[in-house]
């Protein structure tokens, strides 16, 4: 065979429908339909690069009230250098419809989209959305990135989860850019186990809360999967915002509530803190009478924090992330909000000219 013929990339068909090299096409995946007689899509654009090259899948919203997701694959994919693409996107906007159309994490059947993969064709409405989506998109692609949020009234930092044992998906890890890296174990019934198990190294990206866009999130998430994109040959290479070298956390852990009552936080994502000495918070009773400091247990960066300063005992309300070097930890966080609040971003809304 000639190197052109080598070079040349493969169809690839989705939900019944074959897209061929050079080819873009948003497909509407048919799943089950609901009592009322309607049916339950799941929409999937699929870019089909001329050249050979990785399938890469990005997903959004399988936890339905996370929609930053949503818009960083939107943005995404009005980038122009998508022209050049060599390989295959397989871009999910909306994995969870039913969930995004009525804000809820959940699917009718309340379970957990993200606990119920590699799904069933004989289970339930959230296992068998499961088994749609890993038989049409996750088990065609050599690599994956899943967008997240925060759950409702929480609001995470930036953050790659990944497991880092694995050397692509380090690799990977340390191209997407974001400041902080945790390495997270494979949760039973997720995508990225279901991903793990068919050697398909797969990214979580974490930043910002449910039901909430987050300007620098969306634009570090848009920023991060075209990094990715470059560091598997899909995209042409770019010398722009050198990113300084990420920092992979040792551990990190949730500092809860020690009373009920109103919640008053002193600190922000991102911040530094010292152990035994910074002062996150006060929890104290609508009277003030009772009230009781919450001093950080570790040394760290501040990457989850609660938002409703309405709280129960042992409620957690912020996430801390632990590592070697804490002051230079702060130092990316800080120089990756600049990068990414600049005023001449690339890819916001006015710079693409959307």
């Amino acid at each position: 065979m000639s190197e052109q013929g080598r070079s040349r990339n493969r169809s690839i068909r989705i939900g019944g429908v074959e897209v061929k090299p050079g080819e873009r096409k948003t497909i509407d995946v048919r799943g089950s339909k609901l009592y009322t007689h309607t049916p339950v899509t799941m929409p999937v654009q699929v870019l089909c690069g001329r050249q050979h090259g990785p399938v890469l899948f990005i997903s959004a919203a399988i936890h339905g009230d996370e929609i930053n997701g949503v818009e960083i694959i939107r943005r995404l994919l009005q980038v122009p250098a998508l022209k050049r693409l060599k390989g295959t996107l397989l871009a999910v906007p909306v994995v969870n419809l039913h969930g995004f159309i009525n804000q809820s994490r959940y699917l009718p059947d309340r379970r957990d989209l993200n606990r119920s993969f590699p799904g069933s064709n004989k289970g339930s409405m959230a296992g068998r959305l499961a088994r749609l989506f890993m038989t049409e998109v996750v088990s065609q692609a050599t690599h994956g990135i899943d967008l997240h949020t925060g759950a409702l009234h929480r609001f995470n930092l930036p953050q790659i989860r990944a497991d880092l044992d694995d050397p692509e998906a380090l690799r990977l890890a340390k191209a997407f850019g974001t400041p902080v890296i945790l390495n997270s174990e494979l949760r039973e019934g997720s995508l990225r186990e279901a991903a793990g198990q068919n050697k398909i190294p797969t990214l979580l990206y974490e930043a910002g809360e449910a039901l909430r866009f987050d300007e620098v999130s969306i634009r570090g998430g848009v920023e991060g999967i075209l990094r990715v994109m470059r560091a598997l040959n899909m995209l042409p290479p770019s010398r722009r915002f050198q990113q300084k070298e990420p920092v992979m956390a040792r551990s990190s852990a949730w500092v809860r509530a020690p009373q009920s009552g109103i919640f008053r936080a002193f600190v922000r994502e991102g911040e530094r803190v010292l152990k035994d000495q910074t002062v996150l918070g006060v929890v104290s009773d609508p009277f003030g009478e009772s009230e009781q400091e919450i001093r950080s247990p570790y040394s760290g960066i501040i990457i989850g924090l609660l938002k409703l300063p309405l709280v129960n005992e042992g409620d957690a309300v912020y996430h801390i992330a632990q590592f070697y070097r804490t002051d230079i930890a702060a130092d990316r966080v800080e120089s990756y909000q600049e990068s990414l609040e600049a005023h001449d971003y690339p890819y916001s809304d006015h710079a693409m000219n959307i």
